[in-house]
């Protein structure tokens, strides 16, 4: 059974603890979905000040709803448009500190003001997107970003 830990470090301490946490979570299992469902549960628990958290999943060359923890979400996502389908063509993370000047963002939930999306990419093929949003505008940061990429890193082994 899974209980939640409090998180007391730093920053990069309390990412390092979820990041094993996620991993003691998966470990053994191999079903995608599942894994997926538990890690954006996991990440909503663990993140503050954030109103989305949950994953896009390439199918037929556009990202497409996967497991989440939020407000219901735009279901498909062509690459190439919006944060998501950006960072999914980029293959790159995209950080936005005010997701109304970012040229062509779609809003599914009205209430967010920032977004980071995380590509996975397991053996060198996009698997998908990490989407996160926050009421707040500048909510993530480069300790963010360097952290959950490297959790992503981790993830991917279990998907």
């Amino acid at each position: 059974m899974f209980q939640k830990e409090s998180y007391t470090g730093t920053k990069q301490q309390n990412y390092q603890l979820v990041t094993q946490q996620l991993s003691s979570l998966l470990e053994g299992e191999t079903d995608r979905i599942a894994n997926l469902s538990n890690a954006s549960a996991l990440l909503n628990l663990f993140l503050t000040d954030v109103n989305w958290v949950g994953f896009y999943l390439l199918k037929s060359g556009e990202l497409v709803l996967g497991p989440f923890q939020g407000m219901p979400a735009c279901i498909r996502i062509p690459i190439g448009k919006g944060v998501c389908g950006t960072a999914a063509q980029k293959r790159e993370t995209i950080r936005v500190d005010d997701v109304h000047l970012f040229p062509g963002h779609i809003a599914c939930d009205e209430a967010s003001q920032s977004e980071i999306v995380i590509p996975l990419i397991k053996d060198d093929e996009l698997i998908g997107v990490l989407d996160i949003d926050s009421p707040s505008k500048g909510r993530f940061d480069g300790i963010d970003q360097d952290c959950l990429e490297r959790l992503v890193k981790n993830l991917v082994k279990y998907i």
